[in-house]
């Protein structure tokens, strides 16, 4: 009976055969050992020198242009030091938005009694002030973001994945939401609706916010619904809400991150607009454009007026680097970093 030929190693660990034999080297990775393609120019050098080849993902190649953007970064940086303010409001403000102190009224910025941004014509706290309306305004922003962004996917994927009548009965009443004056609209609707409460003006505000998103969605899953992946999805039985939302909604995330981030910086300046017209979020609830609108009663208090006014100038520039970085990193076309 004959032996079987044991398996012999080269130096450097790979199995050797006969001279006519072409076996595969083994490669190290973090699974295990597997075989590496023989007969690949460079690779046998590159397995011996103990280096792997690491396949990285779209999703990492977009991390990495974002984290190298300076300004995104910057702007990233600047969005949470603000925003963080704003979530632990109760704990950085060193009042209530409401507390009085009618031994400073109307004083200008000053570190007595932590006073820094000054104080209003009652004697309350106007930095305090400030960052809660931060919290109400980024509140505002985040929801309408939020409801605009899921409105305009389901409106622009059924548009975009059916055609036909659909499409083109969706795209009207898009188009004729874009085409309202959407200032005098939404003081209008707000008008009628009831004025003061935030989340009334949330919801009216992610009725209008929609429609750019729509538009956008409703490209890509034109171009994407002939697709060869799409197609076989068909042929395997997948139904319709299955290809949507499975298979071609992932491919669309890069638009819809990159609108829903720069629906934030809109809908907070809307928002100001409105409660500084008089038809938005009513005292003493406050938010930024708010304590803009009451800065105007005391002209010669300009704190009032430009604490409020620069912060929103602030929450706008940074969502703003945000958005940018985001749209370069997530173009699969972007090749090197613009900032």
């Amino acid at each position: 009976m004959t032996e079987p030929t044991p398996l012999q190693l080269g130096p450097t660990g790979n199995p050797v055969g006969n001279p006519g034999d072409t076996v595969a080297p083994l490669e190290q990775t973090v699974d295990g050992v597997v075989p590496a393609p023989a007969g690949v120019p460079g690779l046998d050098s590159t397995v011996e020198a103990g280096l792997e080849i690491k396949v990285r993902s779209q999703w990492s190649y977009a991390r990495r242009r974002f984290l190298r953007h300076r300004l995104a970064m910057i702007g990233l940086v600047g969005l949470i030091v603000i925003f963080g303010a704003g979530v632990f409001a109760s704990y950085v403000a060193p009042y209530s938005y409401s507390a009085l102190d009618l031994t400073y009224i109307l004083h200008p910025p000053t570190t007595t009694a932590h006073h820094f941004f000054g104080t209003d014509e009652i004697g309350r706290d106007y930095f305090s002030r400030v960052i809660w309306g931060i919290r109400t305004s980024m509140e505002v922003g985040v929801l309408v973001a939020v409801l605009s962004s899921i409105l305009g996917l389901i409106v622009g994927a059924i548009a975009g994945y059916y055609g036909g009548w659909l499409d083109n009965l969706l795209m009207r009443v898009t188009d004729l939401v874009l085409t309202l004056p959407a200032l005098a609209i939404l003081a209008t609707v707000s008008a009628l609706a009831g004025q003061g409460s935030q989340w009334r003006i949330t919801f009216i505000l992610a009725l209008f916010f929609w429609t750019t998103l729509a538009r956008v969605v409703r490209g890509v899953f034109l171009s994407l619904r002939e697709k060869e992946y799409v197609e076989a999805a068909k042929a395997a039985g997948a139904g319709d809400l299955r290809i949507m939302f499975r298979h071609i909604v992932p491919n669309t995330l890069g638009p819809i991150i990159v609108n829903g981030t720069l629906a934030v910086a809109t809908a907070i300046l809307v928002e100001a607009a409105l409660s500084f017209l008089g038809f938005g979020i009513k005292p003493p609830t406050p938010s930024l454009g708010v304590l803009v609108a009451g800065g105007q009663t005391n002209p010669q208090a300009w704190w009032l007026t430009v604490f409020p006014g620069l912060t929103i100038v602030l929450i706008v520039l940074c969502i703003n680097f945000v958005g940018d970085g985001l749209r370069d990193a997530l173009d699969p076309a972007q090749r090197r970093v613009r900032a």
